[in-house]
């Protein structure tokens, strides 16, 4: 059975062998960098909470939609950038002569020189593939220096830009209409501040957007570590700022809002800077940018990252209509839930850049092994996830609130918190496996089928149940998540058709 071999050899998934120290190099800063947006999400929360339940639950509101509209957006250009950057990096490695490119890099004071020498060893060469690999060497030529030539990234910055200001109009013009959907009411003490924090928020998003599409276009090339020290200097700057403009400068959740604003803009224009160093970003004509294909392939995972939007949304929502107690309850547990979870995806990036590049050049031994390796480490993950948080989290849930009423929903929460870690981690893996394989239809379809039958269990287990009900339509969604991922590639369909013949 294919999905047997994925998980072949599990006792050796912490080998430190060459692949094992590629997954490392690329996830490790990966995880960093991802949980460092949430950590300082959380403590945003903490310095939020003490303010006062009703702003902490109106910020949660808030909070919850901008990530989901944003999400929609961030997800599927990120993801399909790093597929496309890492098949075109691989590619560009593959059809270029290291002689060539060597001499390339390291300069010539004569480019007429150069070019003799290019024309010489391809007329040498018998191989068809020798027209893309002079057309890669013509253009490093022509720009004259080391930097990568790859048309998806600049594609990739240019819709990011223009999604970042559409997603500011949307949310300015929006707001309250969104807010009243989730909840609050004109007759609400929440829907003041919450109402107040989101306006202000948008004017980050054109910041938030660039910044994850240029850190698609790293993970692509495989470098995450620029993308880590970018975070890390943003989030510090945010949590500087937190204390000083929410307390000291008296702007309440205002100040919050002002702060990560500000860190998000420092990160992007750190990335953009770093990249302009790497990378080629003004292409030679507006024929070389990349805007179909990545639009093609986003689109399909447009589809399937509203689902995904729709049942975090809609479960806020449903929390919100229980009241400030249950939705400040509920935003400190789905803040946690979400950052531990996406721990996992530094191991979905990993196998996505890796199983990209091993697909492109149909190393399909390579595209296996990675595979295998990313879901068991996922596994692995998730199983020590669930063990610190049910250790910690009874005790660390005081950190975000006092209010006695708060503090005994959360530990009603706790255990689907902890014990869902293991399957929202594989969830999360399988995601980036199948995209390394750009298998984004399957992707697309298989989340509408997950999302139509959790939309159905959130309204009847809410309704009965409450907070409990909610969050045993949340573990229910994402064991659904991974039945879909288990499914594809353990029937060796789609892009996996090649399992059948190992």
């Amino acid at each position: 059975m294919p999905l047997l071999m994925l998980f072949s050899g599990i006792r050796n998934a912490l080998r430190k062998d060459e692949l094992g120290l590629e997954i490392m190099q690329i996830s490790v800063p990966t995880i960093m960098a991802l949980a460092a947006d949430p950590i300082a999400s959380l403590i945003d929360t903490a310095f939020i909470g003490h303010i006062g339940p009703v702003e902490l639950a109106a910020v949660g509101v808030s909070i919850a939609i901008f990530n989901q509209v944003s999400k929609i957006a961030i997800i599927p250009l990120v993801s399909v950038t790093t597929s496309l950057v890492a098949e075109e990096d691989a590619a560009d490695k593959l059809h270029t002569q290291p002689s060539i490119k060597e001499m390339l890099i390291k300069g010539s004071s004569v480019i007429e020189d150069i070019q003799l020498e290019v024309e010489e060893n391809i007329e040498q060469t018998a191989d068809p593939e020798c027209s893309t690999s002079s057309t890669n060497i013509d253009r490093v030529v022509k720009f004259g220096h080391d930097k990568s030539y790859i048309p998806s990234a600049s594609s990739a910055i240019v819709i990011g830009g223009v999604l970042g200001v559409l997603q500011t109009l949307f949310i300015i013009f929006t707001a309250k209409p969104v807010l009243n959907y989730m909840g609050i009411h004109s007759n609400s003490p929440m829907l003041k501040p919450a109402q107040q924090y989101l306006i202000l928020r948008s004017f980050g998003a054109p910041a938030v957007i660039l910044s994850m599409a240029i850190q698609g276009i790293f993970r692509g090339i495989k470098d995450t570590r620029t993308p880590l020290y970018a975070t890390i200097i943003g989030d510090v700057t945010n949590i500087i700022l937190d204390p000083l403009l929410m307390f000291t400068f008296r702007l309440g959740v205002s100040g919050a809002a002002i702060a990560h604003i500000v860190s998000q803009y420092l990160i992007s224009l750190i990335l953009l800077w770093s990249l302009m160093k790497q990378v080629v970003l003004l292409p030679p004509s507006f024929q070389d940018f990349q805007f179909r294909k990545i639009l093609k392939n986003g689109f399909l995972l447009l589809v399937k990252v509203t689902a995904v939007t729709f049942c975090v949304t809609l479960s806020a929502s449903l929390a919100a209509r229980e009241g400030s107690t249950t939705m400040a309850a509920f935003q400190i547990c789905l803040q946690i839930w979400m950052a531990t979870s996406l721990l996992a995806d530094g191991l979905a990036v990993a196998g996505q850049a890796i199983i990209a590049s091993a697909f492109a050049r149909r190393d399909y031994n390579m595209v296996i092994a990675s595979a295998s390796r990313v879901l068991q480490l996922g596994l692995i993950l998730g199983l020590l996830l669930s063990f610190l948080l049910f250790s910690l989290l009874p005790f660390a849930s005081r950190l975000f609130t006092n209010d006695i009423n708060v503090l005994q929903l959360i530990g009603i929460g706790i255990p689907y918190v902890a014990a869902t870690q293991p399957i929202n981690a594989l969830a999360f893996v399988f995601d980036g496996v199948n995209y390394g394989v750009s298998d984004f239809i399957y992707s697309a379809y298989s989340m509408i089928m997950v999302a139509s039958v959790s939309i159905f269990c959130l309204y009847m287990l809410s309704s009965s149940l409450g907070f409990t009900g909610i969050w045993i339509a949340l573990s229910i969604y994402m064991s659904l998540r991974i039945f879909a991922g288990f499914w594809r590639i353990g029937t060796g369909s789609g892009p996996w058709s090649f399992l059948k013949d190992q």
